[in-house]
């Protein structure tokens, strides 16, 4: 990395903001490769990933006021996944994946202190239906319920509709599906539907 950035004409002009459209669609083929790909797949597309964070880290590197570099950023980690695993590294005891979210959580909301709302934190950048999801359960813990049946079986408006997507959120939410993820999965049967019509054509 620290070849390329030096000597890479390219690599030398970007910056975080440009390597953005990257970063996402670089995520994205990685959870291609978890859900539909090989083996092989998911080795190559973690390590774009990787290099995703190793150019960031890179250009975070020659940032005149505030640098930091990859080991920066590995110690900051370690740091966290240390804190948020009391029951590892310290003398709790987490004996259910429910215990270890309790510990989870409280390291989770010791270290965000300044954080005012709930909603703070969450990435406006997420697709419609993951933030939904999010919000959902940000809303819950606040207090706010979303009524789980639709407001309209068919609707008759683009409001009608969004009140009805979220209540589906809420539902999946509530029995602990993934709506993003199941949408994806269903949508890929639906490309399976398209490339066998085109064969039979």
């Amino acid at each position: 990395m620290h070849a390329v950035r030096d000597r890479c004409v390219w690599s030398q002009q970007i910056t975080h903001r440009d390597l953005v459209p990257y970063l996402i669609e670089e995520s994205h083929e990685v959870i291609d490769a978890v859900e539909a790909g090989s083996r092989d797949d998911l080795r190559e597309e973690l390590g774009d990933l990787l290099w995703q964070v190793l150019f960031h880290s890179a250009i975070a590197a020659q940032d005149p006021d505030d640098p930091f570099d990859i080991d920066d950023v590995a110690r900051t980690l370690t740091e966290k996944m240390v804190r948020r695993h009391p029951h590892v590294f310290a003398g709790e005891v987490a004996d259910t994946p429910e215990q270890v979210l309790v510990h989870w959580n409280a390291a989770k909301a010791a270290e965000k202190r300044t954080r005012r709302s709930v909603l703070d934190g969450v990435p406006r950048g997420m697709p419609a239906l993951a933030l939904a999801q999010k919000l959902a359960g940000r809303a819950a813990g606040a207090g706010v319920t979303i009524d789980p049946t639709p407001a309209a079986v068919s609707p008759d408006s683009e409001a009608e509709l969004g009140e009805a997507l979220l209540a589906l959120v809420a539902t999946a939410r509530a029995e602990g599906w993934d709506a993003e993820r199941s949408l994806r999965e269903r949508l890929r049967v639906l490309e399976d539907d398209v490339r066998a019509a085109e064969a039979a054509s």
